[in-house]
């Protein structure tokens, strides 16, 4: 197994990590996950940085989500680019919703950590949002 292909599933499971609503809800785990100077472009068109990220997570509805489609592209020495869908599951009777993620990765001090992370709304038909 190649290096780079260690990192990509490593960076999966820390992805896929991000997903689980008992880690949304633990501080010092996303304090971990996320660098000093995160930002994310939500999918619901707000910017948040690393310390509105805990705080919306804390409060944000449990619920399960999941992944596909992931891909990692390396960037430079230890900064590698992740992309993937998304679903995350209403409750029986609501619609799911899917967005296309991406999100920036950099190793720092021998961990990986997010350094930016983007959200885009898919319609139901799997295609991004009109303008």
């Amino acid at each position: 197994m190649s290096a780079f292909v260690s990192i990509e599933a490593h960076l999966r499971t820390l992805e896929e990590e991000l997903l689980q609503p008992d880690v949304r809800k633990t501080a010092t785990r996303l304090d971990a996950l996320l660098a000093e100077g995160f930002i994310e472009f939500g999918s619901s068109g707000r910017v948040f940085d690393k310390q509105d990220i805990i705080d919306s997570l804390r409060s944000e509805p449990p619920a399960r989500r999941s992944l596909t489609d992931f891909k990692a592209l390396p960037l430079g020495p230890e900064i590698v680019l992740t992309t993937y869908r998304a679903v995350r599951y209403g409750a029986l009777g609501e619609q799911h919703i899917h967005s296309l993620r991406s999100s920036v990765w950099r190793l720092l001090d021998g961990r990986w950590q997010m350094v930016f992370h983007q959200g885009t709304p898919l319609e139901r038909s799997g295609e991004p949002h009109a303008h």
